[in-house]
């Protein structure tokens, strides 16, 4: 256990950090922290709720702080670049928290906003500028925004710029850079593209890993409900009947089938929203806002939206739809259980998605445990993944449940599994 303390930061940053109740630094800080403040680049692997924002936004604080500079208009001395919105709103939120006790400005930039405000910001220079990439080449265009004065460089969710189709506008933003600088890059997962990317960004950098894949869902009690397709929205609504769910995020495949899930809980009598990237900024903040308080039990989201949600207590999370790509179960299922809490994933599976949720036991290195109690069981679909587990000779050993009440899954209750 490392407190912030040992990790040679100013009194300033320690006295903010410990005014938000922290001590113990997280496993990304440990490391990461340290090469920083020594001016090293760094490749970081961490999830979303490792930490990683305080791991970058601290070691950068201290070095805009020791080494002040006068700022140029429309400049700036560090460039945090992340895919979405709300993402870009959080870290801008940590900076300020951070650097609470510091004479350093922190700007935010991106779409679905008016850009006026943010021109003017910039106008005078900022120390930090957190933004999305669409925006801040928008900006560059029109001359409002210039990157010659960055010191340090950090690209936030490299793999979800991927997703998002944002890889070329990274590249046309790197290449504005001074050579000279110090650069970050965080991401989850490292698909080639993110690998080559980060082998033509980083220089003599160290490279940081936290809660590998196979780990993130050790305190995450996970269960896998058969259903025919048909039947998801109302297994749905009942489950979200036990108000021993809280606050669960529900992940749809689409932005539409979000939007239609949200309105069916909504008719059940479950306070639901959805947030996706087609949702106005202000509608999606309204949603998240609504969440964080508590008045939305249920928030129904697609995978790219919710790289920009950072809530804790959140008790369960449903996959509504299973994703096509199984790094993406990780992501999803660590919604929940973080901070050292404990969490329940469930997951529905249709005769389509049987293949994916294959794949995922193999990404994690687990069969996920069944459920067949759930009044809408589709003893089809489990005899399907049945028979694959048994081709593949690693089927888990059967457990019967023999009781057709609907399962209760709230309260961290672990519930039978067959």
């Amino acid at each position: 256990m490392t407190e912030f303390n040992d990790l040679g930061l100013i009194e300033p940053i320690l006295r903010a950090v410990e005014a938000e109740g922290y001590k113990t630094a997280t496993p990304i800080q440990v490391q990461a922290i340290p090469h920083l403040l020594a001016g090293r680049d760094v490749l970081g692997l961490a999830q979303t709720g490792t930490g990683k924002t305080a791991a970058f936004a601290l070691p950068i604080l201290q070095r805009l702080f020791q080494n002040r500079k006068r700022l140029a208009g429309k400049t700036m001395r560090a460039l945090v670049l992340t895919p979405t919105r709300e993402l870009a709103l959080q870290i801008r939120d940590g900076f300020n928290t951070y650097g609470g006790h510091l004479p350093i400005r922190c700007t935010v930039i991106h779409g679905g906003v008016g850009q006026m405000p943010q021109v003017h910001a910039l106008a005078r220079g900022t120390d930090v500028l957190v933004a999305t990439p669409g925006r801040l080449l928008d900006l560059i265009a029109q001359r409002h925004a210039i990157l010659s004065e960055v010191e340090v460089f950090v690209l936030d969710e490299a793999d979800r710029m991927l997703d998002m189709g944002f890889i070329h506008d990274v590249r046309k933003i790197v290449a504005l850079l001074p050579k000279e600088r110090q650069t970050l890059l965080f991401s989850a997962t490292m698909p080639d593209p993110v690998v080559k990317l980060a082998a033509s960004i980083l220089k003599d950098y160290e490279r940081v890993e936290v809660a590998p894949q196979s780990t993130t869902v050790e305190r995450i009690d996970q269960r896998v409900l058969f259903v025919e397709r048909a039947d998801k929205r109302r297994l749905l609504a009942e489950l979200l009947s036990d108000d021993t769910i809280k606050r669960t995020i529900v992940f749809a495949r689409t932005k539409h089938g979000a939007d239609r899930v949200a309105e069916h809980l909504k008719k059940a009598g479950v306070p639901a929203d959805a947030i996706h990237g087609d949702k106005s900024q202000s509608a999606r903040q309204k949603a998240l806002d609504g969440f964080r308080a508590g008045e939305v039990r249920a928030l129904v989201a697609t995978d790219i939206a919710a790289r920009g949600i950072d809530v804790d207590g959140v008790t369960h999370v449903i996959n509504f739809d299973l994703p096509n790509e199984p790094e993406s179960y990780v992501h999803r299922i660590g919604r929940t259980a973080r901070a050292g809490s404990e969490g329940m994933a469930l997951s529905f599976c249709d005769a389509d998605e049987v293949a994916y949720l294959k794949a995922i036991e193999k990404t994690i290195r687990q069969p996920v445990p069944a459920d067949h109690g759930h009044r809408f069981h589709a003893a089809n679909v489990a005899q399907l993944h049945a028979s694959l587990q048994k081709k593949q000779g690693n089927a888990p050993k059967p457990q019967a449940r023999h009781d057709r009440r609907p399962p209760r899954h709230g309260g961290g209750q672990r519930t039978s599994a067959a």
